[in-house]
């Protein structure tokens, strides 16, 4: 009896363990990754487009001839892509000169020097705006200090000359982080090769470490291209008469929030048009260079001396004091006296402190609540989506990849509209007024943070480890949970840090979905400047600050987690 029953056993553990290798949680977590992504980023993107061709009167091209009969916005998009152009060819040369004398040069102080570019990322735009106006603006210390001492008037800080000061050393950083990394894994062997068959040592960088290096500067300047595209608070701050899209654009959202929105769509069309082009020459310049350094050996660092080297390193610090300089004066400023818009230059205060942490404590709270909740989500759905993407991948994976991506590229204006005109009033779902819609947008906004910390970690795992346990009989997601998942913790808290300081330095989106007594302290800063009280201003800016360095300090000092390499 038993001898007959056996091969039926047998049998049904085999097509029971069939079933259970047919049925995948990650193909199910990947079907609903995308389902997500399609609701809260392609849906939301779409109306935007579909809006600008729904005019009144019957007229889908509407938009399109208001557009192109009226020249502000014609010369907005022409102004935006020459800034954009101008602000990635210096920050390009910026941060490639930086990264080349920090990888290729030795120097007392290297260490810190490597790392304070990082800072120009950390201080959020508004308050970098705030400081640069501080110093050089039309009040400025710097200004006052040369005018009334040596009668030395210096040009306005508004217009084309602010933003191009302003812009490339907010983003340079982007261009420097890339080009450091593939500087270090450059093998030096193959410079070394060219010059023994003849090169001369310019000719040899020129033919062999240039293309080798290219990828990564060129995918980093594209991302200062679209970052110079969508930008918002220094374009609204500093930009003074210069008519650029971004700003246009919430002006016609603010204009329209109670009508049609009619040409708040047509002008965030075409900033995704702008952006659809660039990533597609991205992706025709860039795709298909990819150069592998394998046993390579790094540059044995000189050591700067002579001259040259005393001109290099007093360029490399000019650049690194300029990047600074934010962090100093947003801190003098908050401790400065102040009487309205009048700042006491020299007076030591606690007023300011005093009167936003007692008297309007509420964007710090609704900062560090909506900041806490959105960062909790999502890192949370970062490490699922960057697990689907680099080791459960299947047919949807590019276009997931694709999706969570894509609200990097937009500016946080076209985000924003994109949300309050799928989820406010009117759409499927009503979620204006809420903090739901503000958590919504930052996890959206912020979600890339998290998954390009959570797959860098992930790339760095070998798939043997989990098919090790696999093989000796655990289920495949048991394994994961057991074997991948702790070695990802640091990539996690990576990607927790980061993605806590990019959400909570967000404006552009969040100004645009934000309602009455939901402020965070990025949009109280705006509201402040804009009414001239810089002292508190500056002020909220400090908080915030020490709410992005403090965890970054921890994170590095204390747990020594790597969050930027």
């Amino acid at each position: 009896m038993s001898t007959s029953t056996e091969p039926q056993t047998q049998a049904y553990r085999i097509t029971r363990d069939t079933s259970r290798r047919s049925f995948s949680p990650w193909l199910a977590l990947t079907i609903g990754a995308v389902l997500l992504a399609l609701l809260f980023v392609a849906w939301p993107i779409l109306n935007v487009l579909l809006k600008s061709f729904s005019g009144s009167g019957g007229d889908p091209l509407a938009g399109w001839v208001e557009f192109f009969a009226d020249p502000t916005y014609p010369t907005a998009v022409g102004n935006t892509l020459l800034l954009a152009v101008v602000v990635t060819t210096l920050a390009t040369v910026i941060g490639v000169f930086l990264a080349y004398f920090t990888a290729r040069f030795s120097f007392w102080g290297k260490a810190a020097i490597a790392v304070l570019p990082v800072t120009a990322i950390l201080v959020p735009e508004v308050i970098v705006t705030q400081a640069w106006l501080m110093f050089l603006g039309n009040n400025g210390f710097l200004t006052r200090f040369l005018r009334d001492a040596f009668g030395v008037q210096l040009p306005s800080l508004y217009g084309w000359g602010g933003l191009i000061l302003i812009l490339p050393l907010l983003y340079y950083t982007y261009v420097y982080l890339g080009t450091l990394a593939a500087l270090k894994s450059f093998d030096s062997q193959l410079e070394e090769a060219a010059m023994s068959l003849g090169s001369s040592p310019f000719a040899a960088r020129l033919n062999v470490m240039i293309p080798a290096i290219f990828p990564a500067v060129a995918s980093t300047s594209m991302v200062v291209f679209t970052l110079t595209i969508g930008n918002f608070a220094t374009s609204t701050i500093i930009g003074g008469k210069v008519e650029l899209l971004a700003p246009l654009t919430y002006r016609a959202f603010l204009a329209e929030t109670g009508g049609d929105p009619l040409m708040q769509s047509t002008l965030a069309t075409v900033a995704i048009a702008i952006v659809a082009l660039v990533l597609f020459v991205q992706r025709m310049t860039v795709g298909g260079r990819k150069y592998e350094m394998v046993q390579g050996r790094a540059w044995a660092p000189i050591r700067l001396r002579g001259g040259s080297g005393a001109v290099l390193a007093a360029i490399a610090a000019l650049i690194l004091l300029a990047s600074t300089l934010p962090l100093a004066m947003v801190a003098v400023m908050a401790f400065t006296d102040s009487a309205g818009p009048v700042l006491r230059w020299g007076t030591f205060s606690l007023d300011n402190v005093v009167k936003v942490l007692t008297r309007q404590p509420q964007p710090i709270l609704n900062t560090i609540g909506y900041g806490a909740l959105a960062c909790v989500i999502g890192v949370f759905v970062s490490v699922i989506v960057s697990v689907v993407i680099v080791k459960k991948k299947t047919f949807l994976t590019p276009a997931l990849d694709y999706l969570v991506m894509l609200p990097m590229a937009l500016s946080g204006t076209v985000l924003g509209i994109g949300m309050i005109t799928t989820f406010g009033p009117g759409g499927v779902l009503n979620l204006s007024g809420t903090t739901a819609i503000i958590v919504l947008v930052f996890v959206i906004r912020r979600l890339v943070h998290g998954v390009r910390n959570s797959s860098a970690t992930l790339h760095a795992i070998p798939d043997s480890l989990e098919d090790a346990s696999i093989s000796l009989g655990v289920p495949p997601f048991r394994s994961f949970l057991n074997v991948v998942l702790p070695l990802m913790v640091p990539g996690i808290a990576a990607a927790t840090v980061l993605t806590w300081v990019t959400i909570i330095g967000e404006l552009s989106a969040s100004l645009v979905v934000y309602s009455a007594g939901k402020e965070t302290i990025t949009i109280k800063v705006f509201q402040l400047m804009n009414t001239g009280l810089n002292a508190q201003a500056a002020a909220y800016g400090l908080i915030l600050i020490l709410l992005a360095v403090v965890p970054i300090a921890i994170a590095t000092r204390i747990f020594k987690i790597r969050l930027f390499t």
